[in-house]
């Protein structure tokens, strides 16, 4: 990337970060002061992240307050795990896989394929089928706080030219997770890794040829459907599995009505993210009118929903923590499929 275009990106990053106020504080001295950064741009933080936040520092007053930052404005994302557990952040909101978490569970946040059809999949598979309690045990072998998760969008393309077989992925340069890019590097797709305020100005250069990194209703907010103009309705993942984190020893220091706060809070937003992407979907693609939807015929995805299944494979061989969670996705799919509507479509 040149160096002017680096700096018009830096400088139009800085101008959209000003544009939307950080949320609010309400005490000037608080006995507790926290730093969060969340992998959200501004436009995205306004509804993933500014609410719950505000509900946060309005309820604990003068005993805590959080000052939230946008993607990269601290430290760039993919660093963002070293810096949660040096201390240099006290929380962070992130996928692990974007944050590059050296832990076990690390390939199956963000979009692990197929692992989820819908977004109540993921708040299920974390309170009821014990990921909870794995991510919790493997971010505290590393001195990171695992406070929860919470299924996010789906996983779509949103391209600059129209996908309607398995052949056009190919060659493709997609901005996307690393365990995605990964999976659909077999089909052809080049996964391109970049910081998130440069996605929209790589699509406009050519630099990028699409994005799968979130549904339409993320496209719309944060002005990549102004740049691509389709849509592919197939997708890898129902929903994207994302975080809260807290560095161990500032967690451990809150007492605990204000660590009970903090999940409250973390949960909402969790909540909040759970209707507004539903809705959006669904409303975006019959209304919206900034990308065309195109679609892969059902027989010919069938063999990416087959290679997936040869993945998570693949990923359990790797360790053992990763065969149990493989195992946990596999007997919850299960179960969904043989009770069928409204919990699974053949």
């Amino acid at each position: 990337m040149d160096k002017s275009r680096r700096n018009f990106i830096t400088t139009a990053a800085l101008a959209g970060s000003a544009a939307i106020a950080s949320p609010r504080t309400f005490a000037a001295k608080p006995k507790i002061k926290w730093r969060m950064q969340t992998y959200a741009g501004p436009a995205l933080a306004e509804h993933v992240i500014k609410p719950a936040i505000e509900s946060f520092n309005k309820i604990a007053g003068e005993e805590m307050q959080i000052e939230l930052f946008f993607a990269d404005q601290l430290v760039p994302t993919g660093e963002l795990f070293r810096a949660l557990q040096k201390g240099t952040i006290d929380a962070v909101q992130s996928d692990d896989d974007s944050m590059a978490s050296p832990t076990e569970v690390t390939v199956f946040g963000g979009y692990f394929p197929f692992a989820s059809r819908y977004s109540l999949d993921v708040p299920v598979l974390f309170n009821e089928y014990g990921l909870g309690k794995i991510w919790e045990e493997e971010y505290a072998k590393v001195g990171v706080k695992h406070i929860s998760a919470g299924s996010w969008d789906p996983c779509h393309f949103a391209t600059k030219d129209p996908i309607n077989s398995l052949a056009d992925l190919k060659g493709k340069r997609v901005f996307t997770f690393p365990t995605a890019g990964r999976f659909l590097s077999q089909f052809g797709v080049v996964p391109v890794s970049l910081p998130w305020e440069d996605i929209e100005v790589a699509v406009q250069t050519g630099e990028l040829d699409g994005i799968a990194w979130s549904g339409i209703t993320e496209d719309y907010t944060v002005g990549w459907a102004d740049v691509t103009n389709y849509f592919l309705t197939n997708n890898i993942s129902g929903a994207w599995a994302g975080s809260f984190y807290a560095n161990m020893e500032s967690y451990n220091k809150l007492p605990d009505k204000l660590k009970e706060l903090l999940k409250i809070t973390f949960d909402s937003s969790h909540y909040y993210r759970q209707w507004w992407y539903w809705g959006g979907e669904a409303k975006l693609r019959v209304q919206g009118t900034k990308m065309k939807l195109t679609s892969i015929p059902d027989a010919e995805w069938a063999q990416v929903e087959s290679a997936a299944h040869k993945f998570w494979d693949e990923i359990a061989k790797e360790s053992e923590t990763k065969a149990k969670v493989v195992k946990i996705f596999k007997e919850y799919n299960a179960v969904m499929e043989k009770a069928g509507r409204p919990y699974r479509y053949s």
